[in-house]
């Protein structure tokens, strides 16, 4: 992974950061990747996720899955971090498998998605840390009962990911179903890299080993100075801009892989950094698709974003076909990566000349070795940025406010006062 800082400097853009700032907050750097070592060393909830690389057993999880390595299809059943990351890597890499997530609980589209699959060939990873998230065993039942009225067993088609209590736990047991156990000390949202986001890799016969050694390539580059860890370097400049006026970020990959990274980055960085009236407010974009859509805000609205530029410096390439056609001909000399990195180098240029904060990140191609890289260093960068504002980066008590709201509105043992605010609700009602 590369990342590039030129255009957050504040020589070039405004809000931005001057290198002397850069070198003053260095300091900072080198005491917050002190802490994050102890955290790792001891394997501290959250620090922990940071070990994956070298913890996680490519091995155990390739094993667990065997019974559904024929699969045709795969339903990834889960929420928030119990799926993006799956989705994240199913979405980037090629695969046989016909991959589908549900992570919401939209009937219509579960209907239609179910409709559409052929059962008796389709895998299902249902995933819950708890076992007790209401969205991920109400999709559950209903694809089991979807099986079940097929005439398919789902008992041989389901693999479980979950903690090592609770009613999924209790559920896979009852059936004999694998199960992978989550990982303790790892928050959802940073356990892509873990039996997680690997089952459903494993299934798909993405390269599990090469996703690791990707992560293993960023872990082993930290050190106490962002001038010498990528992923530092963009974690304490995102800070830098944030402190400055950039509470926005706006994410705009250009590669058409990584738009369910994007999604997956704007949960990592809200959950994690949201808290104290801190924290940036992530934005998903896609290059070049979002220039037509977006660029017009950022380039010429409030001075309150940064924009992240993600590429890989090598795809696949298609030749434009050459054209008789008035005003167009210059196309058929080129191909449509080159037009794409054009794109990218444009707006990019475009940002800076506009005084607008921008960072690139860069990885050598869009596979299973750069993702790891990519997706480690985002995490790494996070945990760095965290520890720069102060903030416990791995809890998230707002999301749980919400959770027992809603487990008291559906009738759930236990008291949930959260129920009563959705009663108190203040109205102002145009009809």
């Amino acid at each position: 992974m590369y990342v590039d800082l030129g255009n957050a400097l504040s020589s070039v853009a405004s809000p931005g950061v001057s290198r002397a700032s850069l070198e003053r907050l260095d300091e900072d750097v080198a005491a917050a990747h002190e802490r994050i070592e102890r955290g790792r060393a001891n394997d501290e909830h959250g620090y922990a996720a940071l070990n994956l690389p070298e913890t996680a057993d490519p091995d155990a999880i390739t094993a667990t899955v065997e019974p559904v390595a024929d699969a045709e299809a795969l339903v990834i059943v889960g929420i928030g971090g119990s799926a993006l990351g799956a989705a994240t890597l199913a979405d980037a890499l090629d695969s046989d498998v016909e991959t589908h997530v549900l992570d919401n609980v939209d009937p219509e589209h579960t209907n239609d998605l179910l409709e559409g699959l052929p059962l008796a060939d389709t895998a299902i990873n249902v995933v819950s840390r708890s076992g007790t998230t209401a969205e991920t065993l109400a999709n559950f039942l209903v694809v089991r009962e979807a099986f079940e009225d097929a005439g398919v067993d789902w008992t041989e088609r389901t693999v479980v990911t979950t903690g090592e209590a609770g009613p999924l736990r209790d559920l896979a047991d009852t059936h004999d179903l694998p199960v992978l156990k989550v990982p303790d000390g790892v928050p959802g949202r940073f356990s892509v890299l873990s039996t997680v986001g690997l089952a459903a890799a494993a299934i798909r016969g993405d390269d599990v080993e090469a996703l690791l050694a990707g992560g293993r390539d960023v872990a082993r580059n930290l050190s106490g100075s962002l001038f010498e860890s990528p992923a530092y370097a963009y974690g304490a400049t995102t800070y830098a801009l944030d402190n400055r006026g950039a509470s926005i970020n706006a994410m705009l990959p250009y590669a058409e892989g990584l738009e369910t990274y994007a999604e997956w980055y704007a949960q990592l960085w809200a959950e994690s950094l949201g808290k104290d009236g801190l924290g940036q407010t992530p934005v998903r974009a896609l290059g070049a698709t979002d220039q037509h859509s977006q660029l017009q805000l950022y380039r010429a609205g409030p001075r309150n974003t940064m924009v992240t530029f993600v590429r890989p410096r090598e795809r696949a390439d298609r030749t434009i076909p050459e054209t008789d056609v008035e005003g167009l001909s210059y196309l058929g000399d080129a191909t449509l990566g080159e037009l794409l990195d054009a794109e990218f180098e444009a707006t990019e240029a475009s940002l800076a000349a506009a005084g607008r904060p921008n960072v690139r990140v860069e990885l050598d191609r869009v596979d299973e070795r750069g993702l790891g890289q990519l997706l480690y260093g985002m995490e790494a960068a996070c945990v760095l940025a965290g520890e720069l504002h102060g903030v416990d980066t791995f809890v998230q008590p707002a999301v749980e406010w919400g959770k027992n709201a809603a487990r008291g509105l559906l009738g759930a043992e236990g008291e949930y006062p959260e129920a009563d605010a959705v009663e108190d609700k203040e109205q102002l009602l145009v009809e």
